[in-house]
């Protein structure tokens, strides 16, 4: 099983296991979100567990370096700029947050929020960023 240590007291190791106990959480948290729920729910189906190991295996690669997730999620996300707006990617955070802190404990958790920061910010920047908005007239 592969983990990930960390030197700071307190911390959890990431494992393979925590990081499927995070993504089943975080999702039963988004399937009830009054926002985010029905625009997943438009793309995801009836059947999410297909989702979800994909997204076990993208976060088992953020986290662990285990090479699992081969995909290409900027696409997928660029067909959603029509039904979302960038706040949505807050609440998004918010909820993931709070399921990373309940799982990982505070420490560990910030490791993962960190990612999650980062991927946030680049899907938002992809689907929304105008140069036009901030270019010199």
């Amino acid at each position: 099983m592969q983990t990930l240590d960390h030197d700071d007291a307190g911390a959890q190791p990431i494992t393979e296991a925590m990081i499927e106990r995070l993504v089943r959480l975080f999702y039963t948290q988004i399937r009830q979100d009054s926002v985010l729920g029905p625009i997943f729910a438009r793309h995801i189906g009836e059947d999410w567990e297909p989702h979800l190991q994909i997204m076990f295996g993208f976060w088992s690669s953020l986290m662990l370096t285990s090479g699992r997730y081969k995909g290409r999620p900027m696409p997928k996300h660029m067909a959603l700029r029509s039904e979302v707006v960038p706040e949505d990617f807050d609440r998004w955070l918010a909820l993931f947050e709070a399921a990373a802190i309940e799982v990982c404990g505070p420490q560990t958790g910030q490791l993962f929020l960190f990612k999650a920061q980062r991927v946030a910010e680049n899907f938002k920047l992809a689907m929304f960023f105008d140069p036009a908005a901030i270019a010199p007239r």
